[in-house]
């Protein structure tokens, strides 16, 4: 997987995520899954990419980090259960994000899409990627609020 691809996600993410919280969010070691399947979180928000290049983003929160985050979203409002509100919140951060990395990417030459968010909660979510890699790029934005953003993406010729 091209390192001309990646880097994106993780500006965009940084980027979105700062201008969402107020909190900037600090890089972990990013990794390559070895497995064809992992488990996510509990709360996931997959995007699928289409384009130049192709396949899945996952970005997932533990609950506790998805109330942190829709709550920093809202204001500092109290978000004590994932509601309608705090869970389009968390969405509409994907999407952000999802929307600044195609907007990198293009002025780098390589135009994707993207189909809108969808959000899943409950207990170990296993994710599949169809034989592609999966690279993980590990955030913890504001305390020990841990985001992993999973990009599973080949590029097509």
């Amino acid at each position: 997987m091209n390192v001309e691809y990646i880097n994106p996600f993780i500006e965009a993410s940084q980027s979105v995520i700062m201008m969402m919280t107020g909190n900037k969010p600090e890089l972990g070691k990013v990794y390559i899954r070895n497995d064809s399947s992992f488990l996510s979180n509990e709360v996931a928000v997959i995007v699928g990419l289409t384009g130049r290049i192709r396949g899945q983003v996952v970005l997932s929160f533990s609950k506790k980090s998805a109330l942190s985050v829709a709550s920093a979203m809202m204001g500092g409002m109290a978000v004590n259960e994932l509601d309608g509100i705090s869970k389009s919140a968390i969405s509409e951060l994907a999407n952000m994000i999802m929307g600044n990395t195609a907007t990198i990417l293009a002025s780098r030459g390589t135009g994707i899409e993207i189909t809108p968010p969808s959000l899943l909660m409950g207990e170990k979510i296993s994710i599949s990627p169809s034989n592609m890699r999966t690279i993980c790029i590990p955030l913890t934005a504001g305390g020990d609020n841990l985001i992993d953003i999973d990009v599973s993406i080949e590029e097509r010729r």
